[in-house]
């Protein structure tokens, strides 16, 4: 046996294992998550229907369970009671790292809670991807996510992070970047900014400029499409 099929072989897990999987090129699935995904009882997925795509490309046959933000009070009982016969469970998401902006920590802090074991495949996160492309400081940052969608509460949020010397992290929904980019030009100032389009797929594109011409490149009339990840220059811009 090679030294990779000994490293595949012995990702047979037992418990819970949290995989990432693409957030947007299929090519991006490692193979021990592959094996991980392939000897798993269940997987638990936030949308089986989007699972299920990157799951028929690799020949995975495994059984899927829904679970998400909306069903997680009903799910989680039944992938514990899985876990709790000994089945091994993956957990995924849509794409990228479970976890980051879903309700997973749920399900891994109750698994900790009864000496279930936790293991963790590492991979895709759209997160992560954006800093290092992005050209502003990687030594500190944080991780916001989606700001809240009321006016005054998303304001008052970006306001809070005005003082955070890390780079800002967000999520951000295509209807919704025009007028986040002006509440942050408001709330932060004229600050460098980088935005990630479509990130690893074919439209990916990626802008680096201050907030003001952001403004400018992505105006609500010219509708801006795809899905948005954005780091904003903290409060010490760090090293040029």
């Amino acid at each position: 046996m090679t030294n990779k099929s000994k490293h595949l072989a012995n990702s047979k897990m037992a418990g819970l294992c949290i995989v990432s999987t693409p957030i947007g090129n299929s090519g991006d699935l490692t193979h021990r998550a592959i094996n991980v995904l392939t000897n798993a009882s269940l997987i638990a997925c936030e949308d089986t229907r989007v699972t299920a795509k990157i799951l028929h490309i690799y020949g995975i046959r495994t059984p899927t369970i829904s679970y998400h933000e909306y069903n997680s009070q009903k799910q989680l009982p039944r992938i514990l009671t899985h876990l709790k016969k000994g089945d091994s469970v993956a957990l995924v998401c849509d794409a990228g790292t479970p976890l980051i902006s879903d309700p997973g920590y749920r399900l891994v802090k109750a698994c900790i809670n009864i000496a279930i074991p936790v293991s963790g495949i590492p991979g895709p996160s759209s997160v992560l991807a954006a800093l290092v492309i992005s050209g502003l400081p990687t030594d500190q940052f944080f991780f916001q996510g989606f700001l809240p969608s009321k006016p005054n509460a998303r304001l008052s949020q970006l306001r809070a992070l005005a003082h955070i010397p890390g780079s800002l992290v967000f999520l951000e929904s295509a209807r919704r970047l025009p007028v986040m980019l002006s509440n942050a030009l408001e709330a932060l100032g004229n600050r460098r900014t980088a935005i990630c389009r479509e990130l690893t797929k074919k439209f990916e594109e990626i802008f680096r400029g201050d907030l003001q011409k952001a403004i400018d490149k992505f105006d609500q009339t010219k509708k801006p499409k795809g899905e948005f990840t954005l780091v904003i220059e903290g409060a010490i811009g760090g090293a040029n």
